[in-house]
């Protein structure tokens, strides 16, 4: 069955989409929660930032399944697990529209201060176009509901 990422800066509304898919019974994992990532470097890299735990994410993605699979995150080493999605879906948003969901939220309390802001700003400018070249699809959450994007992924799911 499909295995399919969703990914993108904060604020994109991946725990909202997540959220949704998960009320209409699909399985669904967050990534930016529990013990799924730990704090390093990837090899000959000196800059570091959030990774995914390699051997948890390898068995969540072998495990056989008879339904899709929704995952979520945004971490420095996703792209080595591209291969064993079917689909990578890269949510975004304009920066304003970005910026204003953050301040906002209650859930998640990333991109509160100037300081993280400001990080959020760079992360727009130098990942996001990391994160597009890897998607198969670009989905615009400030243009479509939660609804619709969930709809769009779950119908990309069953292809």
């Amino acid at each position: 069955m499909t295995r399919l990422l969703i990914t993108g800066m904060s604020g994109t509304g991946k725990t909202s989409v997540l959220g949704e898919l998960q009320a209409r019974g699909f399985e669904t994992v967050e990534t930016d929660v529990d013990d799924w990532c730990v704090w390093g470097a990837l090899p000959g890299s000196a800059d570091e930032g959030w990774l995914w735990r390699e051997g948890r994410m390898r068995e969540l993605l072998a495990r056989p399944r008879t339904r899709p699979l929704f995952i979520s995150g945004c971490v420095a080493n996703q792209g080595q697990f591209y291969p064993l999605f079917d689909h990578v879906v890269l949510l975004s948003a304009p920066v304003d529209v970005i910026l204003e969901r953050v301040r906002a939220r209650t859930h998640n309390p990333y991109g509160k201060t100037p300081e993280q802001q400001a990080e959020l700003l760079n992360h727009l400018r130098d990942v996001e176009p990391l994160l597009r070249a890897g998607a198969d699809l670009e989905l615009d959450s400030s243009r479509l509901g939660v609804g619709e994007l969930a709809d769009a992924l779950i119908e990309l799911s069953a292809r």
